[in-house]
């Protein structure tokens, strides 16, 4: 067992290095995209399934309340927490609409919807980015693989290069967690001194 511990910690490792080394200026770019949206005025949302789910709702908890520092709350909102939007979209219309419906009920331009899929193929993940973008949003999808269809359509693909689900999902938890507290950074610290 100890082997099986020692071999995974190693491979988490190797694929988040592999990930800041391919994607460090485009890490930089989306922590500028999220502090500006914040410093304007506007949202940004969160959305993925699964494990991914809870990812957005994590993100969007630290952006709310508090990830580091005390500072003010930041217009953050999960797209996967109302079980009633989610269940009557899925019921009456169609579940590849669960996230693009409340894009178009909540989102406006200067808005960025942020989507999270380890394979890159959701269809609800890929209908919420196509109507982001025809609202005028920016659009990043955090993904893995090759990046599959969202990696293609978005503004700024962060593709973890990797085909092992959990890797990908433990690379999306640090990629979270330094969105969260670079934007701190970024628009609190000179305030915070």
């Amino acid at each position: 067992m100890d082997k099986i511990i020692q071999k995974r910690f190693k491979e988490s490792a190797e694929v988040k290095s592999r990930f800041l080394k391919e994607n460090l200026s485009k890490l930089l770019e989306v922590i500028k995209l999220i502090s500006h949206t914040f410093e304007a005025g506007n949202k940004v949302f969160f959305f993925g399934n699964g494990g991914s789910a809870a990812d957005a709702q994590h993100f969007a908890a630290e952006f709310v309340n508090r990830y580091i520092m005390d500072r003010p709350p930041l217009p953050a909102i999960a797209l996967t927490t109302d079980t009633s939007v989610l269940t009557s979209i899925s019921n009456d219309i169609a579940f590849n609409e669960i996230f693009s419906r409340q894009i178009k009920a909540l989102g406006k331009e200067g808005d960025v919807a942020v989507g999270i899929s380890t394979s890159g193929t959701s269809p609800n993940v890929t209908k919420a980015f196509e109507i982001a973008q025809e609202m005028g949003m920016k659009t990043v999808a955090l993904t893995g693989n090759d990046g599959g269809t969202v990696a293609k359509i978005v503004d700024i693909a962060l593709v973890v290069s990797s085909s092992s689900t959990p890797r990908i999902q433990e690379t999306h938890i640090l990629i979270g967690h330094l969105l969260c507290e670079m934007v701190e950074q970024q628009l609190f610290f000179k305030v915070a001194r």
